[in-house]
């Protein structure tokens, strides 16, 4: 099991923004494509963002001019700053570790999860 330690989840008002953080191990960290989905209530998990090793990232459309996603290679961590969030971003979040390189938008292409983070957004 490679342990994923989200951090930065919380509440905010509608425009706000949050910062959330993954940290993992250096071994399960180099060499993988990282990335963050989300699960709003009663709802599938979907896809957010994901970056690959070499910094190539991805967006779900909905996101894309709002979040920025981010790797230090150096502290084995992945972000996430989230702006001008809206009420729908509410869910948890999830960090999730690729099993290659490839940060696709696709959930089974991913090996290992953290447990979430809350976000929510208020109007």
């Amino acid at each position: 099991q490679v342990p994923l330690v989200e951090s930065g989840g919380g509440s905010v008002q509608a425009g706000g923004s949050l910062r959330l953080s993954c940290t993992t191990s250096k071994s399960s960290f180099d060499g993988y494509a990282l990335g963050w989905f989300r699960q709003a209530s009663g709802k599938e998990r979907e896809f957010v963002a994901a970056i690959s090793p070499a910094g190539y990232l991805h967006y779900q459309n909905s996101v894309a001019d709002r979040f920025t996603i981010s790797r230090d290679n150096l502290r084995n961590t992945v972000y996430l700053q989230m702006d001008t969030l809206k009420p729908e971003d509410t869910a948890v979040y999830y960090c999730a570790r690729g099993k290659t390189e490839y940060g696709t938008n696709v959930a089974s292409d991913y090996s290992y999860w953290g447990l979430g983070t809350q976000v929510t957004v208020s109007s």
